[in-house]
């Protein structure tokens, strides 16, 4: 008796992931995102209406469908291209924010708070807006929510960020002359320490090491490691060394290189490639401090 295997009936309702993918950028945004097309024929340049995770956007196609690599179902869709009415709701948006971050500014220079404004974004599909600032420490901002509240006539939210979390948001250009890593490609921050300047042999200035954030730049962390390597094998600034001229003392590492720049007795400075420096083993040789005892 021949048994016929039951085949798995489709599910339409499963989520299943799409096999392409669009590039969006929300406006007032520098990043573009991934987001589901589904069977809207979209161009580069239209204006779209997205879902993201803080309600519905409005942006930009900013590139075409390319296969979905990820294989998961977490892209936000595109919903519609942009109608009249959408444009008409981003430009209330707008009026709410811009009358909303002049009442916060004004009231805040009122009661003397020692905090900076930075950005607004109103949600209108929670009827909320959220105020961003910076400040060194804790703020007492209880009072300035009621009086916004009072005036605004929906929820109040603030937020305190750090500087470079502000400066991701703002975007700009650093002294590379190149757009912010932070708010064009770099994924998240991680620690930035003055060892690393120090690693890399840059004097330690504040206006060439830091950023437009004020903190230090985040690209000293790029070439860290192999900064690390290179001067394994070079001896420190200051220390006294030996050289095919005699002793002398490092004034400055060539890191990149891999030469020393050293000072000699007679007062001549001269630069070596550290293959020409006799390594410290070399050179300092342990004497034995033990002598044979006679029988």
């Amino acid at each position: 008796m021949n048994t016929a295997v039951k085949e798995k009936p489709h599910n339409p309702s499963a989520k299943e992931p799409p096999k392409f993918v669009i590039g969006v950028r929300v406006l007032e945004q520098v990043k573009s995102g991934q987001y589901n097309p589904a069977d809207l024929k979209l161009k580069v340049g239209m204006t779209v209406m997205v879902n993201t995770h803080q309600g519905l956007k409005m942006g930009v196609v900013a590139s075409n469908k390319v296969l979905n690599f990820k294989k998961d179902s977490q892209e936000s869709r595109v919903l519609r291209i942009a109608n009249d009415n959408d444009f008409q709701a981003e430009n209330r948006r707008h009026q709410v924010e811009g009358k909303a971050k002049t009442l916060c500014s004004d009231k805040i220079v009122e009661l003397k708070l020692p905090m900076n404004l930075s950005r607004v974004v109103h949600q209108p599909h929670m009827n909320k807006t959220i105020f961003f600032f910076t400040a060194e420490g804790r703020v007492d901002f209880r009072q300035l929510i009621r009086d916004l509240a009072s005036n605004l006539r929906h929820r109040i939210e603030m937020k305190q960020v750090g500087v470079r979390d502000e400066a991701k948001v703002i975007g700009g250009y650093g002294v590379c002359g190149e757009t912010l890593c932070c708010s064009t490609w770099l994924p998240e921050f991680t620690p930035v320490t003055i060892k690393m300047a120090k690693n890399q042999g840059i004097a330690l200035n504040p206006s060439k090491i830091s950023g437009v954030c004020g903190r230090l730049m985040c690209c000293l962390q790029y070439e860290h490691d192999n900064y690390k390597a290179l001067i394994k094998n070079l001896p420190r600034v200051n220390s006294h060394i030996q050289t095919p001229d005699g002793p002398g003392r490092v004034l400055k590492n060539e890191i990149l290189e891999q030469r020393v720049v050293v000072l000699l007795e007679d007062e001549s400075i001269m630069t070596y490639p550290i293959g020409e420096l006799p390594k410290p083993q070399d050179s300092q040789k342990p004497q034995s401090s033990q002598n044979p005892q006679k029988p």
